[in-house]
């Protein structure tokens, strides 16, 4: 429907948001900048003629005008429908345009109806580029398309309904919204507002289009009532009826409430007679339907089925009239303003998509299942009247279950070949669940493998890796043995990304045995097999097996066309050769296949990207690893791949990477959720992952996080690991070394079943255990100490341990595993020496330092500050000069994070107070035991437990106190308590 269509001719109480829609799009010519703008306002605000207003101006000034329509159901199922519209009508106006664009993005064609006769169906084309679908090229093209015709005329873009739009056309005006145009291009997006309830799918894209700057947002406010009484005033001055009078337009406005869709349904009710301001809103819409003759209310209610907008081809097709009787019913539903004609295409459109809804509400059951048969009839007869999509969405409300499913493969081959995969996983899944128990095996396997493609490309890993395990469960063993084979290859490439423990190794063994035999018919699943093969022995540390099997699967992919998967092997063969020692050979092979990648953001340059990165983080390049890693995902995210594998894994490396660095501010931003709706365990890895940095800056509201993340530990380890790390800290630094224990000992048995009894992450894991135990030792009751100590000396050997067996595999050994185990190391004399036991001065200074420097050279930058503050204090224990001077080095990097937990650890120490300030009347500093013992003088401990608490006398005792009241120069126990907490000596 052309916005010139829209709604009545009046123009009332708008100029305001006129005038600013014009300068923000710059259509009004004047210099003005051209820019994007989201226009949003409840459903018959009057959003359509705003925008048909500003799109007469922009004509007026030589722009050209392109208006794309989101539909309701359709626009859920049929991915980019509203470009579809727009570069149809692109491509009869401006060929030259599109056809350069064309040749330079050739993805483009999958979008064009001149050009899609030689796009190759997705049956037949390689299953992988299908995955994929070229949709970098394919959403370039589009921005070229536009860019090509604003280089020429200054063009409108309007995309109407997005509330209703599919995921694909989100993506894609993100896209455009993110890049902008360097010709004057301008775009507007509108949607009702009213419509997104709390887990709308636009919510989530509205966010991430508010953090943009250049885009502008307009909210249409309801209009005042003088704007109201103006459009009555108006409307009846258009009517040929009886004048309301004045207590009537008074009832209208005040009924209408602003919006200018109902005053003129509430203007129309009155003026045929009805009472329409008595009336309920959906009996209200229907009043010029009831004015409609047998054969108009006939051609209506059959389009509402249809949704708004219907072709004339279809609606004749299945109204089912002799075409003089369907002339004069469309004719009497126009002039009722009931449909409009459409500008182009020759179909009609409802005046509002609220009347199309009212209708198809108003049906019986039986009416609307009838009206979708007749769709469905007609859609199968002749495919040219609608897409797949349309055919499987009749179908599927006429209970035409085989129709349905047929039109639902179909749809989704569709969705994939115009790169859609979120739309293609929908209309899969529908199939599956139409799939009768009799289906043949060759169908079933082949639907379940596109579910399962389409699944992995939106990120529901685990959903792909159930839907391939339950075929091959339930597959006869009567099936032809290539169809398990090819489950096998993708069942075993699946599992290798999430945490199942599926023998990965085994299943792609078992299929190349079944292959065997008719290897040759089957090219492609073999070498999707060969590959499935390699992976598994890398990921075994079985290199020099892999190394020699990725020569023929490489082969066997190129063989096979499969370019992508001979450029995944070439990955996982560039990862091998940075554990065998040579990381700059492996760097160079992996740049090379990141600039080589035919097709920008495909999955194996996602792979690329994420092991890059990994190899930059784990080499302690931590600045160079967020650089690479956000640049994969800014790729991915580009194709509609932001929570595939190894693009998302890079988002989330990235957000660590970023917060190792000290860059806590932007870990968070790369680490939000707001503007986004991850799927699982995409969402919880992000919230796991956004408490580190919580942990350091001692949020202890972040715990809330843990158990949002917990259903998730058993099936991604690494959500229990990051979110287990950070809560031993918020708990701890809390004052809880129970629960601090208890969530370090859950993971720990988690972890220890998902993944190994001694699985490296237990260095970090146990040694920041260890860390509060030893700040926490001398706060525990003397009885108790004994088991702490003992718990401590355990957490260092297990560190040792898991030391010892990552030293037995390659590539283990790595600068922040090496700074955790002097870590740990350190933690654990420092827990004997505040434990009351006989430590060396100078080996607990050495251990110590020996952390920072590992801590450095890897580049964390909190742990490094936070083992300068303890270096210092064992420094100054052992009467160095320089213990002041470190800790004032830590002091100024936990102010720079924020991270109050070790603000408060060294203001304890006593070196938060201003420099040159006298400790003591002679200028003489506290010594750690009698830090220590003023600890327990401030929890209200006499002399003699003082003494049975420390393992001293009681004697012992009272010279200590003694000694501090003297160096305080105070008088008593309880205003040395008041002296020490306002110099920072103690909390």
């Amino acid at each position: 429907m052309g916005l010139d269509a829209a709604g009545s001719s009046l123009f009332v109480g708008r100029a305001d948001e006129a005038d600013r829609l014009v300068a923000l799009t710059g259509v009004g010519g004047a210099g003005a900048d051209h820019g994007s703008v989201v226009l949003s306002g409840d459903a018959g605000i009057g959003k359509t003629r705003l925008l048909a207003e500003v799109a007469g101006t922009a004509r007026d000034h030589g722009w050209t005008v392109l208006v794309g329509h989101c539909l309701s159901e359709a626009g859920q199922s049929l991915p980019y429908l509203p470009f579809l519209e727009v570069l149809g009508r692109l491509e009869a106006e401006a060929p030259e345009a599109v056809e350069r664009a064309v040749r330079a993005h050739p993805a483009l064609a999958r979008l064009l109806p001149g050009h899609r006769a030689g796009v190759p169906d997705a049956a037949t084309a390689d299953r992988a580029d299908v995955e994929s679908g070229d949709r970098g090229d394919l959403v370039a093209g589009v921005h070229a398309a536009l860019e090509e015709v604003g280089a020429t005329t200054p063009l409108l873009l309007v995309v109407e309904d997005v509330h209703w739009a599919d995921q694909s056309s989100r993506d894609l005006l993100t896209l455009l919204f993110t890049r902008g145009f360097s010709s004057v291009v301008s775009v507007v997006a509108s949607y009702r507002s009213d419509d997104l309830h709390r887990r709308h799918p636009l919510r989530a894209t509205l966010a991430h289009w508010s953090r943009l700057a250049q885009v502008a947002r307009l909210d249409l406010p309801p209009l005042p009532d003088a704007a109201v009484r103006e459009l009555v005033h108006g409307l009846q001055a258009q009517s040929r009826n009886r004048p309301l009078a004045d207590s009537d337009v008074r009832a209208v406005v005040e009924r209408a409430e602003g919006n200018a869709f109902f005053a003129e349904e509430l203007v129309a009710a009155s003026t045929m007679g009805h009472t329409g301001l008595a009336e309920d809103l959906s009996r209200l819409l229907l009043v010029r339907f009831d004015q409609l003759g047998a054969p108009g209310q006939h051609v209506v209610r059959v389009a509402s089925a249809a949704g708004r907008h219907v072709s004339h081809q279809l609606l004749a097709t299945v109204a089912g009239l002799p075409e003089p009787e369907l002339d004069a019913g469309l004719r009497d539903a126009v002039e009722h303003h009931v449909l409009v004609p459409l500008d182009s295409g020759g179909g009609y459109a409802f005046r509002h998509a609220l009347l199309g809804e009212t209708v198809y509400d108003d049906l019986l059951p039986g009416e609307r299942v009838r009206a979708h048969e007749r769709y469905a009839a007609a859609l199968t007869a002749d495919h040219a009247l609608g897409s797949w999509a349309e055919l499987a969405r009749h179908a599927s409300a006429a209970g035409q279950r085989d129709v349905a499913r047929e039109a639902s493969v179909r749809a989704g081959d569709s969705a994939l070949r115009m790169a859609g995969p979120e739309e293609a996983w929908r209309h899969f899944s529908l199939a599956l669940s139409l799939m009768p128990e009799t289906a043949d095996d060759d169908e079933v396997d082949g639907v379940t493998l596109r579910a399962a493609a389409a699944a992995t490309a939106v990120g529901r890993l685990y959903k792909a890796l159930d839907l391939l395990q339950d075929r091959l469960e339930r597959r006869p063993s009567t099936a032809p043995p290539a169809g398990r084979a090819e489950l096998l290859a993708a069942l075993a490439t699946a599992a290798r990304v999430t945490e199942s423990t599926l023998d990965t190794l085994a299943a792609a063994k078992e299929g190349l045995a079944l292959l065997d035999p008719v290897a040759e018919a089957h090219p492609r699943v073999r070498a999707q097999l060969l590959a499935a093969r390699v992976q598994a022995l890398a990921d075994r540390g079985r290199d020099e097996e892999a190394l020699v099997g990725v020569e023929e699967a490489v082969a066997a992919a190129r063989s096979a066309g499969m370019g992508e998967l001979a450029d995944e092997m070439r990955v996982v063969e560039a990862r091998i050769t940075e554990r065998a020692g040579d990381p700059e050979k492996s760097r160079r092979a992996l740049e090379a296949l990141i600039e080589s990648s035919r097709s920008p953001g495909d999955p194996a340059q996602a792979r690329a990207f994420h092991h890059l990165g990994w190899l930059h983080h784990r080499a302690g390049r931590l600045d160079e690893a967020v650089d690479v890693y956000r640049r994969g995902v800014e790729r991915a995210r580009a194709v509609g791949r932001p929570w595939a594998p190894y693009a998302f894994d890079g988002r989330l490396l990235a957000g660590i990477a970023a917060y190792e660095r000290g860059r806590w501010d932007e870990s968070l931003a790369i680490l939000a959720a707001d503007g986004e709706a991850p799927p699982e365990p995409a969402g919880s890895s992000l919230r796991a992952a956004r408490m580190y940095v919580a942990a350091g800056r001692g949020e202890v509201a972040a715990l809330t996080e843990l158990e949002a993340t917990r259903p998730w530990w058993e099936r991604e380890g690494l959500v229990a690991l990051l979110a287990g790390t950070a809560a031993v800290d918020l708990h701890a630094d809390a004052g809880d070394l129970d629960r601090a224990t208890a969530v370090h000992d859950e993971v720990v048995d988690v972890l220890s079943r998902v993944w190994d009894p001694l699985f490296q992450g237990q260095l970090r894991l146990g040694t920041l255990l260890l860390g509060q135990l030893a700040s926490h030792v001398q706060r525990v009751p003397t009885s108790a100490r004994a088991a702490v100590l003992a718990r401590g000396a355990a957490l260092a050997e297990t560190s040792q341990l898991v030391w010892d067996q990552a030293l037995t595999r390659p590539g283990n050994d790595g600068p922040e595993s090496t700074a955790w185990l002097a870590r740990s190391r350190a933690e654990a004399l420092r827990l004997r020496w505040l434990g009351g036991e006989d430590v060396d001065p100078a080996e607990l200074v050495e251990s110590w330092r020996s952390a920072v420097a590992a801590f450095e050279a890897y580049g964390h930058v909190f742990e490094a500050a936070r083992s300068r503050a303890r270096l210092g204090v064992a420094l100054r224990s052992s009467g160095h000069a320089d213990g002041s001077a470190e800790l004032a080095a830590a002091l100024d990097v936990a102010v720079r994070l924020g991270a109050q937990p070790l603000r408060a650890e060294i203001r304890a120490t006593g070196a938060a107070r201003p420099p040159g300030r006298p400790t003591s009347r002679h200028g003489e500093a506290l010594t750690a035991r009698e830090r220590e013992i003023l600890a327990l003088v401030a929890l209200g401990r006499s002399n003699k437990q003082i003494g049975t608490q420390l393992f001293i006398s009681g004697k012992t005792a009272s010279v200590h106190v003694s000694n501090i009241l003297a160096k305080l120069g105070v008088a008593g126990r309880g205003e040395a308590v008041a002296v020490a907490r306002e110099r920072g000596l103690i909390d």
